[in-house]
């Protein structure tokens, strides 16, 4: 049997152009390459699974490429490419900080950078989760990331830069990666699905990218999942059944029904809710988000920000069209409450039971509040 290679790993980005949601970073770097002001120390931070030690590798392979084109991407077929993509290269080392974070290993990484390359004209050190370091080894670093050989390239990759102490973040060119947004990881999604013959569903792949909260890497973790799940089909339904979440329609119903001041059908709803497993904490911010969305939905300038299938978009806005602006805001004033309230209590269902009757009585109270009219005599 071929040994099976995860998608994050066999989809990993190979060149500048490949890598997702990172555009200002790539076209950086390619144009320090382009006009030879490359700097000799870098700093990659930013939060998990977005692109930081691809994107060091990438920037390591095109700086000794023999073969650069005028895109400024590796060609991935000269000497120096292939070495590196065979995991042969000793152009370019990786020390994972988390587990050799001593003076020792940082001594040992400094007689590394003392040996020109073989061949190529850089020698690149690329140190992950490089916050990990000890005070100790930080210092015994700083001579040689000051006045590094000419030779020489740091890429220090973390998640975490308010660790660094301030000489190491002074002597390096700083690189922010932001997190993905919905749409690029929904996009390179579907380009897995295609290349794996997958059938997709797009409302599930919404799903996958927004529980993987910006981080390709957990999306195409949580793909994976979906695939073995469904042996092949990502529906859904499938999704929100392997990943626990709770369908955008339970929410829907909520606010239909407070609009008819049902009160039996919320409660009723709650139950249906807790019986599928899912925790009371989960569900009143879920309802909060609903109701955020549909005060969004109301303007179409505002209806952009929604990151979902175009599906769901429209049944907030048909939603958004029947429910008052008064009535959202007194609900959202109400589930905050009811969030601080919850901590304390000690009947948690009791306290959003209670939560949904006001809820739900939102719009008859507005009623009341109405002026009657007075007929003229």
């Amino acid at each position: 049997m071929a040994n099976y290679i995860v998608s994050a790993r066999k989809y990993r980005p190979q060149t500048f152009g490949s890598v997702v949601g990172q555009e200002a970073i790539t076209t950086t770097l390619k144009n320090a390459i382009r006009t030879k002001h490359l700097a000799q120390a870098f700093l990659f931070t930013g939060s998990r699974g977005v692109g930081k030690t691809t994107t060091a590798r990438i920037l390591s392979k095109t700086i000794n490429c023999f073969q650069l084109g005028a895109d400024i991407e590796p060609c991935n077929v000269c000497e120096s490419c292939l070495s590196f993509n065979e995991g042969r290269s000793f152009n370019i080392l990786e020390l994972d900080a988390a587990s050799n974070n001593s003076v020792d290993d940082i001594r040992n990484l400094i007689d590394q950078v003392r040996i020109a390359p073989q061949i190529g004209t850089h020698k690149i050190f690329i140190i992950d989760e490089v916050h990990m370091l000890t005070t100790q080894a930080f210092n015994a670093f700083l001579k040689t990331l000051e006045e590094p050989p000419a030779h020489a390239v740091f890429i220090l990759a973390t998640t975490e830069k308010h660790k660094i102490i301030p000489t190491v973040l002074s002597r390096c060119q700083i690189f922010d990666f932001h997190r993905i947004t919905i749409a690029d990881i929904v996009f390179q999604l579907k380009q897995v699905a295609l290349g794996e013959n997958i059938e997709v569903e797009d409302k599930a792949l919404h799903v996958i990218a927004q529980k993987s909260d910006g981080a390709m890497r957990d999306a195409l973790s949580i793909f994976d999942q979906i695939v073995s799940f469904t042996n092949g089909k990502v529906t859904y339904d499938s999704v929100l059944s392997n990943l626990n979440v709770l369908d955008y329609e339970y929410y829907f119903n909520l606010v239909d029904a407070a609009l008819k001041d049902d009160i039996s059908s919320n409660l009723l709803l709650y139950n249906k809710v807790l019986s599928l497993g899912f925790d009371d904490m989960q569900f009143v911010p879920g309802l909060a988000e609903h109701l955020r969305n549909l005060l969004v939905s109301k303007d179409v300038r505002t209806a952009s920000l929604l990151e979902m299938a175009q599906e769901i978009k429209d049944r907030y806005v048909a939603q958004a069209k029947n429910t008052p602006n008064e009535f959202i805001y007194l609900a959202l004033d109400l589930l905050r409450d009811t969030e601080l309230n919850y901590r304390t209590s000690r009947n948690r269902r009791l306290t959003v039971e209670i939560c949904l009757m006001r809820f739900t009585s939102i719009v008859s109270h507005l009623k009341e509040k109405q002026p009657s009219s007075v007929s003229a005599t």
